[in-house]
């Protein structure tokens, strides 16, 4: 399952699987990393719960994170007071990953679920940043988390992994390497194509990869939050590469990366700066489920279409409005508050609501099982995206909702205009 924060819950998906975890009595293990977190954290209330409950629990927290660093070594004090296994990471790399691994007994086999995201374990800033996360039992995925932690634990050192890209060995070589492959097709005349979302673009091997690639004639599509020094439209260079940022209510957090003539998709912690793909522990790997690329590319699609309003970049280096006044624009964010509706129970996607409310795509039965009042018992990892017009209020309170933090019932809700 993908998860996309702010307009999906954070508290009712990725912090509810942890606290889940840790009130199984079948669950084992957890083992999670800790970059930053908030001052009241549930996430590391449920890892002290699990831990007296007697479950082996391992935390890696990174007591370098800037700004958090009193946060984490109090949180890391709590911890290990509870019987948690604290780490702190590898000498001379801090580890920004962010990733959950449990292990569960079901029966006479042990499981492995594990969630892999762009963003923090934070349920205040996932209201405010916007990030992606993987969701998933895939046991490939579950032998290269365990190997990861074993690793980040000092109990090996592996560098390979099977979905994984792992800095500061893997990242940078593994996404070479496919700008390569892109090149390549392009060559045999394949379909070809590169989008890459980040929150910055400063590594000089990378960039350069990038102009290789449009000198051969491959589409280069960027979408960049903060710096990027690569220089697009310059002629014999890059006139196949674009830049463009979204600016808006949320920050734009996430990492994302598709290559179109092999059709993969990567998600994880890491941007394109020496940082993070040389000094610190990071973590990106492939989404393979057809559906789960098809909401990936959906997210590039809205943030790439000529309609969305953004700020590109020239070859001069200079920043300009999109698109040009007095045209149609549409707003990214906004459109992004479509509610994409999930049966909790097998996490299938039902339908979408729009406007006020409105079911698409689904059946009688669902739209009879939306109007049925609630109740108490609920499940509360349902996981919601809702989209209100201008100015409409919500009958009922949910912070969570459009990551609109602090808002109650009856609260407007001015950012989030119909999709």
């Amino acid at each position: 399952m993908l998860v996309h924060h702010p307009y999906e819950s954070f508290s009712t998906s990725v912090q509810r699987f942890i606290e889940q975890a840790a009130a199984d009595s079948q669950v084992l293990a957890i083992k999670q990393t800790l970059y930053r977190t908030s001052g009241d954290s549930p996430i590391v209330n449920a890892l002290i719960a699990a831990a007296e409950a007697g479950k082996q629990v391992v935390a890696l927290v990174e007591i370098k994170a800037r700004f958090d660093e009193q946060a984490n070594i109090q949180w890391a004090r709590k911890l290990e007071q509870a019987g948690v296994h604290v780490v702190y990471g590898l000498v001379g790399l801090k580890t920004h990953c962010k990733t959950s691994l449990v292990v569960r007994r079901e029966g006479s086999t042990i499981r492995r679920y594990c969630h892999i995201g762009t963003g923090n374990y934070n349920p205040k800033t996932a209201r405010l940043y916007e990030d992606v996360g993987l969701l998933t039992c895939s046991p490939e995925i579950g032998s290269d988390l365990t190997d990861l932690f074993n690793t980040l634990t000092g109990y090996s050192r592996k560098a390979q992994y099977r979905n994984l890209l792992v800095a500061p060995h893997g990242v940078r070589k593994g996404i070479i390497e496919r700008i390569e492959r892109e090149i390549e097709h392009h060559a045999m005349g394949k379909p070809t194509g590169i989008r890459l979302k980040a929150n910055a673009l400063v590594d000089e091997q990378v960039i350069d990869a990038l102009y290789r690639a449009s000198r051969a004639g491959v589409s280069v599509e960027i979408v960049v939050r903060g710096i990027c020094a690569i220089k697009p439209g310059v002629p014999g260079l890059s006139e196949n590469i674009t830049v463009r940022s979204i600016l808006g209510r949320f920050l734009e957090h996430s990492r994302i990366l598709h290559f179109r003539g092999s059709n993969e998709f990567w998600i994880g912690s890491a941007d394109m700066m020496h940082r993070n793909l040389d000094r610190r522990v990071e973590v990106m790997v492939q989404v393979k489920d057809p559906q789960l690329c098809l909401q990936l590319g959906q997210i590039f699609d809205s943030a790439l279409d000529p309609a969305t309003r953004c700020w590109t970049l020239e070859s001069d280096g200079a920043w300009s409005a999109s698109p040009a006044p007095g045209t149609v624009a549409r707003d990214h964010q906004s459109s992004s508050c479509g509610f994409a509706l999930r049966d909790w129970r097998t996490g299938e996607h039902i339908g979408r609501i729009v406007g006020h409310g409105h079911l698409r795509g689904g059946d009688g039965a669902l739209e009879a099982e939306r109007r049925r009042p609630r109740t108490g018992t609920d499940s509360p990892a349902e996981i919601r995206r809702l989209d209100f017009p201008e100015g409409q209020t919500r009958s009922r309170g949910d912070g969570d909702r459009c990551g609109a933090p602090g808002n109650r019932g009856g609260d407007r809700i001015p950012g989030c205009a119909r999709a």
